[in-house]
């Protein structure tokens, strides 16, 4: 269970991560508070998967995938390059990410 709160808590990082984007600056309230909302759970749920999973391990996986997440939808919804290159190296953070899942 605890590794499902991480993968969501993840999640919430690549919204949080969008929301800024759509924030304009923190210009558009509506979105703000969403933006916010979304860090503050994301946040909580990677305290609460850090019951079970060691604080290097969770951090990690949490990261890399809002960092795998936002990349994505950077590519698919704001133009953002999609070489061979960047593709590979999102490809090294899922392989990390899954090692690190099997591993932990």
């Amino acid at each position: 269970m605890s590794w499902l709160i991480l993968f969501v808590a993840g999640l919430l990082e690549v919204a949080w991560a969008t929301g800024l984007k759509f924030s304009e600056g923190f210009t558009r309230p509506v979105v703000t508070a969403v933006t916010v909302a979304a860090m503050i759970g994301s946040v909580w749920l990677l305290g609460v998967a850090m019951r079970q999973i060691p604080l290097g391990t969770a951090y990690v996986v949490w990261t890399g995938i809002g960092a795998l997440g936002s990349a994505v939808v950077g590519m698919l919804y704001f133009g953002e390059a999609a070489t061979a290159a960047r593709l590979g190296c999102l490809l090294l953070i899922a392989l990390g990410v899954t090692g690190l899942k099997l591993l932990g």
